[in-house]
C-alpha cells in the first residue's frame, strides 16, 4: 500500500502554484496565512503585519521554485515569513546589538501574587509591544513558536547565550507589564 507522506502533499502543492494552476496558491495562502499573521503581529505589530502578510505571500511567490521540500511547506514558509520580519525590523533602524540597552536601564519590579492566572490576548499584545524589538523576537520565536535557542542564534545571528539573555529580559519585562495591568485594561 502506498502511504501519501504530508512532504509529498507539500511538494505537490508547491509544484501546483509553481504551474499556475487555479485555486492553488490561493489554498496555500488561505492554509497558511493566519499563522504567518500571528507570526508577524506579534514580531512587528498588528498594523504593520497586514502589509507584511502580502509581502511574505509575494516573496513566496517569487521564491517558490527554491522549496525542495526538503522541510514542510509550513516550515519553509515561516522561515521565510521570520526573515521577513527581522527585515521589516532591521530597516526601522532596529540593531540587534541595542535591542536590550533599554531594558538594562529600566528598574523591574514584579510584584508576586498579582499576575493574573488568565491573561487577555490583548494584553499579552499590548505588552509584547512595550519589549524592544530583540526581545519581543525571540520571545515569539521560542515561547510561541517552540524553536530552540540554537535555531533562532542561527536565524538572528546571534548567539545562544544572546538568545537565552534576551528570552530572560523578555519574560522579566512581560510579567512586570502585566503584573501592572488592570484586568482588560
Amino acid at each position: 500500500m502506498n502511504e501519501i507522506r504530508p512532504g509529498h502533499l507539500d511538494l505537490a502543492l508547491a509544484e501546483r502554484c509553481r504551474s499556475g494552476v487555479p485555486g492553488a496558491f490561493e489554498e496555500l495562502y488561505r492554509t497558511h496565512a493566519p499563522r504567518l499573521f500571528g507570526l508577524a503581529c506579534r514580531m512587528v505589530g498588528r498594523t504593520e503585519a497586514e502589509d507584511l502578510l502580502q509581502d511574505i505571500f509575494l516573496t513566496a511567490h517569487r521564491k517558490l521554485a527554491l522549496y525542495k521540500g526538503e522541510s514542510s511547506l509550513g516550515t519553509w514558509l515561516f522561515r521565510l515569513a521570520t526573515n521577513q520580519c527581522l527585515d521589516y525590523l532591521r530597516s526601522r533602524g532596529a540593531r540587534f546589538a541595542q535591542m536590550t540597552d533599554t531594558l538594562d536601564d529600566e528598574p523591574v519590579s514584579v510584584t508576586t501574587g498579582t499576575m493574573r492566572s488568565a491573561i487577555d490576548k490583548l494584553d499579552l499584545e499590548r505588552a509584547l509591544a512595550t519589549l524592544p524589538a530583540g526581545c519581543r523576537t525571540v520571545f515569539v520565536l521560542h515561547d510561541v513558536e517552540g524553536l530552540e535557542h540554537k535555531e533562532i542564534g542561527e536565524l538572528l545571528g546571534i548567539s545562544d547565550g544572546t538568545s537565552k539573555s534576551q528570552l530572560h529580559k523578555a519574560r522579566v519585562r512581560l510579567r512586570s507589564v502585566l503584573a501592572a495591568q488592570p484586568a482588560g485594561a
